[in-house]
């Protein structure tokens, strides 16, 4: 994730005030220098820099911890504050029809967000097209066309035509019918004149509702002057961060956004279309420091959920906590949670599972972890439908026999089956819950997530409350 150094080091140095009630002048010169060290590593502006450790130290040397709370905890509430103030508000994106123009360097992930956003309106019930007017980058054309196909919306380019400005009029001729219409420009290698020239074209034709600009989340110090020229000639409304998957620094597009006087709209956080979402600051930063984001792993859940019951309409989520829970159920769920995302993106959404824990883990555990999964999968494929709908059946001439048909180890089979047993023996402990007693448990799974001190997650207030 974007600044994720800045996460863990955060985290070390908070964990060395844990048991202090008070801060001394060094606690807090060492927390504002291990800010100032990770932002600066991350390409963020030093005058940005500068601003936000000075109001991080006046505010930790100066402010009293409320009664009861811990060191800790007050400089983590700071800090979280005064984060979530440099990166700003969410960029304003209603859900209504509208011309939105991508704009940005070649190379910065335009095509694939185009695509992306397409398919996040058509989620929230809207009919998206995106316009391809790139007849400078070869490929354009068919990298967007494919994308758009994948995500089940409407396209329109045209390969035969050099003239970017006619594209960009004919094509909205031709989707006139789409609610949202997402107009992609080209880039090129550097701000050349002649792509100024062209979008400031292109723009007034559409004569978009916003313009966004699209970043490469390891853009560095060169944002600011990218930011600045395009901000000039069309004027920015947002800024789309992409390549959040990798190991980008991030702080080049935190510089552009303030370069700007903007926000963030959207995050792109993989490679397929589904991989984006809305920027949340309060969830954003939560995720930074290692106290999850409920809000954004709800949306998830509930997306991959109801996408697994289309694919298979005789399966529902519902039954699991009503009756028996199957093999069945948790390839299923396997699929559901595939559908989701990396792993390691949604354990950074769970409070007291992101961040710190995740620091203590190889880095390969993540996919360790998906590979079980993936070779889980295949055991499930090569069983019968009477071993999935009961698996009690198993014994070990059929463990030998499910182990030779998927090429796995008749351990692994084992272990399936009692991580299977694992789950059941779980699920039945939620059957019966009411209401009040699922709200007390995602109450104190918050509250663990935040540290201590009463201040874990989310639901949409941040980690500390309103």
């Amino acid at each position: 994730m974007v600044l994720d150094n800045l996460g863990s080091s955060l985290r070390g140095s908070l964990d060395k005030l844990q048991g202090k009630s008070r801060l001394s002048e060094e606690d807090v010169e060492e927390i504002v220098k291990e800010i100032q060290r990770s932002l600066l590593s991350a390409d963020v502006d030093v005058s940005l820099v500068m601003d936000l450790s000075s109001s991080i130290k006046e505010r930790a040397t100066e402010e009293e911890p409320p009664g009861g709370t811990s060191a800790r905890d007050h400089v983590l509430k700071i800090v979280y504050e005064e984060l979530v103030g440099l990166i700003g508000e969410s960029t304003e994106i209603p859900l209504e029809p509208q011309t939105i123009m991508l704009a940005g360097l070649q190379g910065s992930g335009k095509t694939t967000t185009a695509a992306k956003m397409a398919w996040w309106f058509s989620k929230k019930g809207l009919r998206p097209a995106v316009i391809q007017t790139d007849t400078f980058r070869p490929g354009a054309y068919d990298q967007a066309k494919q994308m758009c196909e994948r995500a089940e919306v409407d396209f329109y380019g045209d390969p035969d035509e050099e003239n970017p400005v006619k594209i960009a009029r004919e094509g909205l001729e031709a989707t006139e019918d789409a609610d949202v219409h997402i107009v992609d420009t080209a880039g090129r290698h550097a701000l050349e004149e002649s792509l100024i020239d062209e979008i400031e074209d292109i723009e007034s034709v559409v004569e978009p509702d916003r313009s966004l600009l699209v970043l490469d989340a390891a853009i560095g110090q060169g944002a600011k002057e990218q930011a600045r020229e395009f901000d000039d000639s069309i004027g920015i409304g947002g800024v789309v961060i992409t390549k959040l998957d990798g190991t980008a620094k991030g702080g080049g597009a935190l510089t552009a956004v303030n370069e700007t006087d903007s926000s963030i709209a959207f995050l792109g956080t993989g490679e397929t279309v589904q991989d984006i979402e809305r920027f949340e600051p309060n969830g954003f930063i939560s995720r930074l420091l290692g106290m999850g984001d409920l809000k954004q792993l709800s949306e998830r859940v509930e997306r991959a959920m109801a996408e697994t019951q289309e694919e298979d309409e005789d399966w529902d989520p519902e039954d699991i906590m009503k009756g028996s829970f199957t093999l069945k159920d948790m390839q299923k769920q396997m699929e559901a949670m595939n559908k989701m995302g990396p792993l390691d993106q949604v354990l950074d959404m769970i409070p007291g599972l992101g961040g710190g824990l995740k620091d203590q883990l190889p880095d390969d555990a993540m996919d360790v972890t998906q590979d079980r999964m993936r070779s889980f999968d295949v055991i499930m494929d090569s069983m019968t439908e009477e071993e999935l709908e009961n698996p009690r059946v198993i014994g070990a001439s059929r463990v030998e026999r499910i182990s030779r048909g998927s090429g796995q180890d008749e351990e692994l089979v084992r272990e399936l089956l009692q991580q299977h047993k694992m789950m059941e023996r779980t699920l039945k402990q939620f059957q019966g819950m009411g209401d009040g007693d699922m709200q007390r448990m995602m109450k104190k799974l918050e509250n663990q997530g935040g540290g201590g001190g009463g201040m874990g997650g989310m639901g949409g207030l941040g980690p500390f409350g309103d």
